[in-house]
């Protein structure tokens, strides 16, 4: 039994869970997606993968159960095989001396059901669960990554300690038998797994005098995962360098590649950079998700006038919309998901980027090689005699660069780029110091989003008042009375609010976030290229009477946006300000 698009409509139209307009609204967009109503309603932000699956248990008469923050007895966990358990989402919680109750997120999977039923000789009672709770359950079948590369080390220390400490390199063939070890295999492999299990977007290994230190960074922030001996450092490298087809005997010069696996069921890329340090090679590897699908604007946290901006450049087709803000803020990503709106059958889409971080189908994706002389402004030249209508330059990085997509832009295409600004409004001058004159900027450049990330507040967050004097402190940063305006124009606090009355949200421990914080979303700021500012920039006006006149005209600095998704619950007054601070 499945619930269908109709059953699902019907349901929430009788209990009220979502407005007719947000409905129809999703189901236009479930009906040219040709995908079900409820994950359209779960990625646009109008009800919860929680809610939906109760709902849909309600409709199809199963019982729902929620295991998030649940501890389960590993002995009634391992009755069903890790592998089994993460290819049908499916796992034990429950034991009774005649029945096993099983957490699922498709009870229709009978093949999976009848192979618990014949392993473990019991009933099976089969519940609706979550994606939430099968992910944080089959975390549990993982060892700690300490406790894993202990054993690693313990019972493999001889092989570890192949190369002596201080030792000059090697040649290739001895780097490459040592990069074929187990203990090393088992020691690279598990790091990578764990990375992709614990949600990090970089591994950093970096050796020092007497050891080797390993680090996430999860959400943002690097956390230490692992202190090795100084003597795993050599087999470890030369593992990597193997897995991404580097030259294992080249230790001066820094190299970069790439390699991909298949973890949990998910195929993760890695790209590899190596980089001389004092002590050795210090290897940092940025983990690369391939699919795209599932992203929505609204997922990502545009709202308003911005996502309003947004959607009305991507129906024009020809100028440029443009992402900016630092590395690692989440500029490719908006980018995707604006590429996956656009991507209709009636349009030609071509990208050159470096590297490839997401593949879509229908797009043709071009991978920069500046080796052999592809580089971004030679590929984006050949891309304009592809007869494309849509164009996305991965980075705009140069003068060159920057004159080809400016004139793609005006020969009618839509080009959408990324640039390294700290705001939108900076924007203007970093293009003019790339030599492109203000008349071609006005004519082109739809929109410019600025962006940073930060960390999302997990379930168990705490709700709190500001004082009249953390008020006043706060007016000093950021202008609240702007903020209270779009706060009551999107209806997210009452018409009459003032801000004593008005919650924020701290981070609290639990078990499900050691820090209180689970994932990022992104605080935006949506600069549109009106007639006012056309003439500001003609003028050659500063970024600061850019902004200002921005802001006259509905823009949310990123750090209104900030302190808006703060009283949503979304994140904390705190991370924000560190963020924006940066």
């Amino acid at each position: 039994m499945t619930v269908n698009n109709q059953q699902l409509k019907d349901f929430i139209i009788d209990s009220g869970l979502v407005s007719r307009p947000e409905l129809e609204s999703a189901e236009k967009r479930a009906i040219e997606k040709k995908i079900y109503l409820g994950d359209v309603l779960v990625s646009e932000g109008k009800l919860s993968e929680d809610d939906l699956r109760r709902t849909e248990a309600y409709i199809l008469g199963i019982p729902f159960v929620s295991l998030k923050g649940q501890k389960i007895d590993f002995e009634i966990l391992s009755l069903i095989p890790e592998p089994i358990a993460r290819k049908h989402n499916i796992v034990a919680f429950k034991k009774t001396a005649t029945v096993l109750e099983v957490a699922m997120l498709d009870t229709d999977d009978l093949a999976a059901i009848e192979f618990v039923k014949k392993k473990v000789g019991l009933k099976i009672l089969p519940r609706l669960t979550d994606k939430e709770s099968i992910k944080g359950t089959l975390l549990q079948y993982q060892k700690s990554l300490k406790a894993e590369f202990g054993g690693i080390i313990e019972k493999e220390a001889s092989a570890l300690k192949m190369v002596a400490e201080g030792e000059e390199a090697q040649s290739e063939e001895d780097l490459k038998k040592l990069a074929e070890d187990l203990p090393v295999v088992k020691i690279v492999d598990t790091l990578l797994n764990h990375a992709i299990i614990q949600g990090a977007s970089d591994i950093h290994i970096e050796p020092m005098d007497t050891q080797v230190v390993i680090r996430y960074r999860i959400d943002g922030l690097l956390h230490d995962a692992m202190v090795l001996p100084k003597t795993a450092a050599p087999g470890i490298v030369a593992r990597i360098k193997v897995l991404a087809s580097l030259k294992l005997d080249e230790k001066r010069l820094p190299q970069d590649g790439r390699f991909k696996i298949e973890s949990a069921g998910e195929k993760v890329a890695f790209r590899v950079s190596t980089l001389p340090v004092y002590y050795g090679e210090k290897t940092v590897m940025r983990l690369l998700r391939e699919s795209v699908s599932g992203f929505t604007l609204e997922g990502l946290g545009f709202h308003g006038a911005g996502l309003e901006r947004i959607y009305a450049a991507t129906k024009q087709r020809v100028g440029m919309i443009l992402t900016t803000g630092p590395t690692g803020s989440g500029k490719s990503t908006t980018l995707y998901t604006i590429l996956d709106i656009l991507n209709e059958p009636d349009v030609n889409i071509s990208t050159i980027e470096d590297p490839i971080e997401y593949q879509m189908t229908r797009v043709n994706q071009t991978q920069v090689k500046t080796e052999i002389g592809l580089t971004f402004a030679s590929g984006l030249r050949s891309l304009v005699r592809q007869d494309p209508d849509i164009i996305m330059v991965g980075e705009i990085r140069d003068n060159e660069t920057a004159s080809l997509a400016v004139n793609a832009a005006l020969t009618g295409h839509l080009v959408l780029s990324t640039l390294h600004t700290n705001s939108a409004a900076a924007t203007v001058p970093r293009l003019l110091d790339m030599d492109i004159e203000p008349f071609l900027i006005v004519s082109t450049v739809n929109v410019i989003i600025a962006q940073r990330l930060v960390r999302r507040l997990a379930a168990s967050k705490e709700k709190y008042f500001l004082s009249p004097a953390e008020v006043d402190a706060l007016k000093k940063s950021v202008d609240l009375d702007r903020v209270m305006k779009v706060l009551k124009e999107e209806n997210i606090v009452a018409p009459n609010a003032v801000w004593k009355d008005v919650p924020f949200y701290r981070s609290k421990k639990s078990e499900e976030s050691e820090d209180g914080y689970k994932g990022r979303v992104g605080i935006h700021e949506v600069l549109k290229m009106s007639p006012v500012i056309r003439d500001l920039i003609m003028k050659g006006e500063t970024p600061v009477q850019i902004e200002a006149q921005a802001k006259k005209e509905g823009m949310s600095t990123m750090l209104e946006d900030g302190i808006l998704k703060s009283v949503q619950g979304l994140t904390t007054i705190e991370e924000v300000l560190r963020v924006v601070s940066e």
